[in-house]
């Protein structure tokens, strides 16, 4: 590695792929581990973890000792890149670990992942995911110990079948035994169903997996609960039924838009929530002994989701155009099938371009307990404003804001055609109501934004 290249990653600093350590140590070889079960990186010893350079003694076996404890330690062996620099006169040593092929590679039993710029013990459930993920496997397409056929309802097959044809997705023949077409999708193997079948299309799913169900509740605040109610079924049953219940405690209004029908405007975007729900069934982790959740306040609406994210995607890749990785590869087939879900990762891209076309914020996703998506409101209504005692100046600048994403004083001057004065001061009012808040640089490079 040239010299330049050093010097550029210590200025970028640690990360999720780069690590520094003063001396070489069992970290190191965790460190490594951590990186071989995510996307690789790069060690540099001779630097504090703020990246200052201090150097390190290298005789004439260390790299060669360094590589087969890295190499010894590990299961499957990691055979690291290891070569020596010198940065302003000192010795410092590149250790280049590679995204391993098979998954995951343990540490004397213990298995590492890297998250940020900081290594995390795996629990058995992420190890059994990563495996399932290596080998091209899933765990709702594993038998189940004590399930029969008999347990499967073929009427609800029939319509899997009748779906998948209108959707041109899947061509299946009318004349098709329904057994015979879950054994050639492998949701029976050996004449037992596997999780998927069960999920999808049993008679009674609870009796295999307590777990499996969607927890509605309406709540006017954190521990006063308006509405409650446990939705079981098969999952593709749970959709449908959750969003009854959503819709029956979310407000709707109508609105005349010149068509001989009224447009019905709801608190959120159906199709962001529709969504948001199907990923809930498709992608969470049956394993984890707790339901989904739907929890509606106020001002917001959760999907909380057990699992985390499916292995081998981050929170910030959410955001950018990213492939699907399913973690239920039976049910995700299915939902494909029927036109559910895409495979190319839009469902999440097709929740925020629904919210932001209702005038909504982007939902918010973070990894709390599981996954959340969290949908807020648009509280800033012009009945809400005038309530908090604004003027039609300030009124006009937030729906200003709200359209544009942000207002200068210059701009607000403009748009009420008033001083400067009297906007600072409106604008002032603004942040104290906790309605605004200034962003950007002092003095000329300031403006503002929505509080919340």
């Amino acid at each position: 590695m040239m010299q330049g290249e050093i010097v550029e990653l210590i200025r970028k600093g640690e990360s999720e792929n780069i690590e520094f350590k003063e001396n070489f140590d069992k970290e190191t070889i965790e460190t490594a581990s951590a990186f071989a079960n995510t996307r690789g990186g790069v060690i540099i010893i001779g630097f504090t973890d703020k990246g200052i350079l201090k150097g390190v003694q290298i005789g004439k076996e260390t790299m060669k000792d360094w590589a087969n404890q890295i190499s010894q330690s590990t299961e499957p062996r990691i055979i690291p890149e290891i070569e020596q620099s010198k940065i302003e006169g000192k010795d410092v040593v590149i250790i280049r670990i590679k995204e391993f092929p098979i998954k995951p590679v343990s540490v004397k039993g213990r298995c590492f992942k890297r998250v940020g710029n900081s290594n995390r013990m795996m629990t058995p459930q992420e190890i059994g995911q990563i495996h399932f993920h290596f080998t091209d496997m899933s765990w709702d397409k594993l038998p189940v110990r004590d399930a029969a056929i008999e347990d499967i309802d073929l009427e609800k097959v029939k319509r899997y079948i009748k779906k998948a044809n209108e959707t041109g997705r899947r061509k299946i023949g009318d004349d098709e035994n329904p057994l015979y077409v879950l054994e050639k999708l492998k949701l029976i193997k050996d004449g037992q169903p596997t999780w998927a079948a069960v999920l999808l299309f049993g008679k009674n799913e609870k009796l295999f997996l307590s777990q499996a169900a969607i927890h509605c509740g309406r709540f006017k605040e954190e521990t006063i609960v308006i509405d409650d109610r446990m939705i079981e079924g098969t999952i593709m049953e749970q959709v449908d039924e959750t969003m009854e219940f959503i819709r029956k405690n979310i407000n709707v209004r109508f609105v005349m838009t010149g068509k001989p029908a009224r447009e019905q405007i709801w608190d959120y975007p159906l199709e962001a929530l529709r969504e948001a729900i199907i990923n809930a069934v498709c992608h969470r982790d049956y394993t984890v002994p707790s339901n989904t959740d739907v929890r509606i306040y106020d001002d917001r609406l959760i999907v909380c989701n057990p699992g985390g994210l499916p292995f081998g995607i981050t929170i910030e890749e959410l955001y950018k155009p990213h492939s699907s990785v399913l973690r239920n590869k039976g049910i995700g087939g299915v939902f494909y099938d029927i036109g559910w879900i895409e495979q190319w990762g839009s469902g999440i891209d097709k929740m925020r371009r629904a919210c932001t076309r209702a005038g909504l914020p982007e939902p918010h996703f973070e990894e709390y307990q599981g996954f959340r998506v969290i949908f807020r409101k648009d509280i800033y209504t012009e009945e809400y404003l005038r309530n908090l005692g604004l003027n039609e100046r300030q009124i006009k600048a937030v729906i200003y804001v709200k359209e544009k994403g942000k207002i200068t004083n210059k701009e607000y001057q403009e748009l009420s055609v008033c001083s400067r004065n009297t906007a600072t001061n409106d604008l002032r009012e603004l942040i104290q109501k906790g309605v605004m808040r200034e962003s950007g640089k002092k003095g000329a490079g300031a403006f503002y934004v929505i509080a919340q």
